[in-house]
Parts: structure tokens; sequence; C-alpha cells
């Protein structure tokens, strides 16, 4: 039985496997003491876990820490790659791409290999075109919504507003509005990008991961939603790494 477990920079996703089956599955915050709380008594019977990450290296220690309380099993994180059954990184240095944007797109070119979008809504929004040959092309890092209303309410004290999950675009009268339908519209010209730039590139297929990925969904992405996405690719490549 074993334990994969997709990590961001607050939140983790995590699943239990036995045998490629999926046992039991949830999500946790990194500021608990135990982030893997709603897996019960099930988590003492893991033997392995493998981790992808892009939480900083105290909250990626704090997590090390959790997991040696709830089970002796042994550690393995999965990082980049330059390349792997016939998907290539676009990047030289392979250690600057977050593990989850590869493991994202490893999980989409298993599936979907006429060609791909991935786009990733959480903390911030990661966007990586993949074409039919397997190439990545290169991708996008943007703020995410969230990581957008901090700013505001950090770096422009006198803009009052309450936060809403608003998907408007018309121009707002008044200050919550002003912001609430800016950050809609900043995302609907951002999914008009995607959406012109897959055209242009021939990609068949657009996949959203993350947190506000329903989000985008309301905003117009004609996307396939696949919030195990990063879970799917790291699963894949530990199996095929275990299995040399």
């Amino acid at each position: 039985m074993k334990l994969f477990i997709d990590a961001g920079n607050t939140r983790l996703k995590w699943c239990i496997d036995d045998q490629g089956q999926t046992l039991a599955s949830g999500t946790g915050s990194l500021e608990e003491d135990n982030p893997l709380s709603s897996a019960g008594e099930l988590i003492k019977q893991v033997r392995g876990v493998a981790i992808s990450t892009v939480a900083s290296e105290e909250r990626r220690e704090r997590l090390m820490h959790s997991l040696a309380k709830l089970c002796p099993a042994p550690v393995r994180f999965y990082w980049s790659e330059q390349a792997r059954n016939g998907l290539i990184n676009a990047y030289q240095d392979v250690s600057r791409m977050g593990a989850d944007r590869w493991h994202a797109m490893y999980g989409a070119w298993l599936d979907h290999k006429q060609g791909f979008v991935v786009v990733d809504a959480g903390s911030a929004v990661t966007v990586d075109y993949v074409n039919k040959h397997g190439q990545h092309l290169g991708g996008y890092i943007l703020p995410g919504l969230q990581m957008m209303l901090r700013s505001l309410r950090t770096d422009a004290a006198r803009i009052w507003f309450d936060p809403e999950q608003g998907l408007a675009t018309d121009p707002g009268r008044s200050t919550g509005e002003c912001v609430n339908h800016g950050l809609a519209w900043l995302s609907g010209a951002m999914i008009e990008r995607v959406i012109a730039d897959a055209r242009k590139y021939a990609l068949s297929d657009l996949l959203v991961t993350g947190g506000d990925a329903n989000r985008l969904v309301g905003l117009g992405l004609p996307g396939i939603h696949r919030g195990d996405l990063v879970l799917s690719g790291l699963r894949a490549i530990h199996a095929e790494d275990t299995s040399e």
C-alpha cells in the first residue's frame, strides 16, 4: 500500500493506492500538525510514500516530520525531468521547473497524445503547452486569484473590499465590484489567450486542474477538469521507476 502526495504552497492532495487501485483520497493544509488526518487509521498500513512538491523547504521538512510520526515508510521525492516516455521538457535546467508542472504534463501525456494545454489554477496559475510529438513548447506562470487578492490588500491598503467568487466582468460600480470584476476580467483575458494559443499550436485538448479550476471553467475555459492530474502523473512515474 502506497501513499502519493501532491504538496502545493499551502495545501496538499493525497491518495492511498493498493496495486493501482485508489483506496482513499483527500486534501489537507500544510499549516496543520497532521495534514493527512482525513486518512485515518489507513495510513498506518502505508509501506511507501511518493511526493511531488513545490512547497518551501520549511514546509517540506514539516511534512516529513508529520509523516515520520504517522508511518515509518520510506519517502521518495520526485522532481522535474528532461524527458520521459516521449515527453520532452522545454527547460534547459529542469531543476528550475516546479515538480507539479512536470507531473501534471506527464499525467496529461499518457491520455492526450494529440497535443494539449495544461492549466493548473493554484496559488499561482501555470499554463503549459505540449504538442502531439511530446515536445513541451513552454508556458506561463501568473499570480493566482488569492495571490492577487493578497497583493491588493497588502500593497493598496486604502482599497477596501470584500472578496467574492463572482464571475461578472462588467465594469464595477463600487470598490468591491471593481476589484472582483477586475480579477474575473483578467482571468477572462487569460482564457482568451489560452484558447487562441491552443488553436495556433494545433493542441487538441485543454486540461484544467488546481483549486480554482471550477472558477476558470465558469469564466469560459473550455477544459476537461482533471483535479487528479498531478497525482496521476506522479503515480505513473513511480510505477515505471519501481518496476525497473
